[in-house]
């Protein structure tokens, strides 16, 4: 079996995940009082994926788009235009009402549902094509009923956005 070398960063949190860096490096955020014996099988039991994934990312071409502080605005202000009626047309269809919705500008994820059901949107999701911003509002908005990724989360996507795999695809590019 090969060895993986990974970091282990512990926060105030309830579960454990994986993470493949920029610079290639494995980084495993936990539970602050998980044993470092579950991390382990943790990482193990992933070790497949987690190869697989450093290999993708080796391959990978980045391309990085700068945009200046003007196209920022622009984005920020098409975003407070556009995505609080998505998410009132998609939370109508969901049986869903968000608190407050804000815009961010978060660079590691495009949105977010806290435990009071307020739901942040990054400006840099405006720069996807319109059916991955519409995934986005729906992911969400299912947070809302179901605060995990569970297979009923999915399930509950799928029931709005039949093809929500392919949008979700469209997040990678």
């Amino acid at each position: 079996m090969t060895s993986i070398v990974y970091y282990i960063k512990r926060s105030n949190r309830r579960s454990i995940s994986v993470e493949i860096t920029r610079d290639l490096k494995v980084l495993v955020r936990s539970p602050l009082k998980m044993p470092d014996r579950e991390i382990r099988e943790f990482v193990e039991k992933h070790s497949g994926w987690i190869l697989k994934s450093i290999e993708k990312q080796k391959n990978a071409v980045t391309m990085r788009y700068d945009p200046t502080e003007e196209e920022i605005q622009a984005l920020i202000n098409r975003a407070m235009r556009e995505l609080p009626n998505k998410v009132e047309y998609y939370g109508n269809i969901m049986g869903c009402k968000p608190g407050r919705i804000t815009i961010t500008s978060a660079k590691t994820r495009f949105g977010s549902c806290s435990a009071q059901n307020n739901i942040s949107f990054s400006w840099r999701l405006m720069l996807y094509p319109e059916a991955a911003i519409d995934y986005v509002v729906v992911h969400e908005l299912a947070h809302i009923k179901h605060k995990n990724h569970g297979k009923d989360f999915y399930a509950f996507i799928e029931s709005v956005l039949p093809d929500y795999k392919n949008r979700k695809e469209l997040l990678k590019t």
